[in-house]
């Protein structure tokens, strides 16, 4: 546990008064999160779909009282001013609550500055202990102070079952110092708002989190986290980043604007050499995000449901608002996808990056009952994809160099600016292999002559088209 200049002196002055103090400390009869189910999937409706095996288990805290931290005992500042003493006196009473034994600790009204300097790369914020809802009252903001480290996280949790819950976050972007470091450049991209680093059964839920120099928030080897109604925005490198994620959902949450450095997404899963799985991405709305939406590159059963991403008319997208990378495991169903543009992969609303060779697994990639406004999809150099009851609206849909696509009662559009590329760039096939059914071009039923065991190529892509 840490040390604080004033900690010895203020348990001693109030804890008396703390302990006694009716108006601030309550009683709970009712634990504050107590679940045995953990996320409900069987409202989500996934008719033709793999089964969801797993739930989302939320925190479970045991019953106990309830403390407000009183801000003039702990000559805490609350006026956006004295980012050290901030820091030490909110951490002094956090730490103080927590060994007092409070496990709904609330943080008044109030502009709160934080930051201390641990390291030449770190910059510190507040931790919040496990075992604890911490809530922030109404017109409460914790803000990192102005620095020049590669990495820092606003509010770090440290142990397991832990809810932060009905605040604001603001990072340092616009007054970073983005000081070169010997090991880090000025890259600056590890700032994050909620750092979940090690942690199992957390609930981030009513948040505002924007103006961090890396990630909304960041999960590293954590289980059952998750994330509701949150709104993140104007971060410089994502939404949030799943970095070694098992049992993940984020669902009912606004993740827009991220931007500044690469990869830019509102959400990633990438955590090469860690485990990512059991990912649900659900109901979120998503719009002006630089580099894209979603982007997949090493997570296995993520479930990518009822998502709404728009581009935004004066975004220009780098990768595009769907992409996953070869290997991994991916059901998308129900999403709308709206692109007013394009990115560097042209109007692609879900596109597969892939590495070439083998796919890796035999696990099929769901592409069910979306809606795509203005854009298409292409997978290429990989295998086993089911695409079903689309809407492909204004763009084509490719598989090149690609084994065993099920293509069934999908429809699709192509733009009347360019009616001469329709007999090409519609269905569009580069030695694929699979089954078709139902497919429509506006009006017209296509018979698609794809087959399980030749694979086709289109003559006009033979042709160079």
């Amino acid at each position: 546990m840490k040390t604080y200049p004033y900690y010895l002196l203020l348990l001693v002055l109030f804890t008396f008064s703390a302990c006694n103090n009716e108006d601030l400390n309550e009683d709970i009869d009712a634990p504050i999160i107590d679940t045995d189910t953990g996320t409900n999937t069987e409202d989500l409706d996934l008719e033709g779909l793999p089964e969801m095996l797993f739930d989302v288990q939320l925190p479970s805290v045991a019953n106990t009282k309830a403390y407000t931290i009183d801000v003039n005992e702990w000559d805490i500042p609350n006026n956006s001013t004295n980012a050290i003493k901030t820091t030490t006196n909110l951490q002094a009473a956090i730490d103080w609550a927590h060994s007092e034994g409070y496990t709904r600790v609330t943080l008044p009204e109030g502009h709160y500055l934080v930051g201390e300097d641990v390291n030449d790369a770190y910059q510190g914020g507040i931790e919040i202990h496990g075992n604890t809802e911490f809530v922030f009252s109404a017109g409460a903001v914790l803000e990192i102070a102005t620095n020049d480290k590669w990495n820092y996280c606003v509010l770090k949790l440290t142990g397991d079952n832990i809810i932060v819950r009905n605040g604001v976050i603001k990072g340092d972007r616009d007054t970073h110092s983005y000081t070169p470091h010997s090991d880090s450049g000025t890259a600056h991209d590890e700032g994050h708002g909620i750092c979940v680093w090690d942690n199992n059964k957390v609930l981030i839920d009513n948040m505002q989190i924007y103006d961090v120099t890396g990630d909304g928030s960041l999960v590293l080897d954590s289980k059952d986290v998750t994330f509701t109604n949150n709104t993140i925005y104007n971060n410089r490198r994502q939404g949030i980043s799943i970095v070694g994620g098992v049992r993940i959902k984020i669902a009912d949450n606004e993740i827009h604007h991220i931007n500044g450095t690469s990869p830019q997404f509102g959400i990633d899963i990438e955590g090469p050499g860690r485990v990512d799985e059991d990912i649900l991405i659900h109901s979120n709305y998503f719009h002006h995000n630089r580099g894209g939406d979603i982007v997949n590159a090493t997570g296995e059963n993520v479930y990518i449901l009822d998502n709404t991403m728009e581009q935004g008319a004066e975004n220009t997208y780098i990768d595009g608002p769907i992409v996953s990378w070869h290997k991994t495991h991916n059901i998308i169903a129900k999403n709308t996808v709206t692109m007013t543009s394009g990115s560097v992969n042209g109007r692609l609303g879900y596109i597969q990056y892939s590495r070439g060779g083998d796919k890796g697994h035999n696990k099929i990639t769901y592409v069910h009952e979306n809606v795509f406004n203005n854009c298409g999809m292409y997978m290429y150099k990989s295998s086993d994809a089911d695409v079903r009851r689309n809407k492909f609206l204004g763009y084509f849909v490719a598989f090149s160099d690609f084994r065993n696509v099920t293509l069934v009662d999908n429809l699709l559009t192509y733009s009347d600016a360019h009616p001469e590329l329709r007999f090409c760039w519609s269905y569009r096939f580069k030695n694929a292999t699979g089954y078709a059914s139902g497919n429509y071009i506006g009006d017209t039923l296509e018979e698609l002559p794809l087959s399980e065991s030749t694979p086709y190529t289109m003559q006009c892509v033979l042709d160079g088209w």
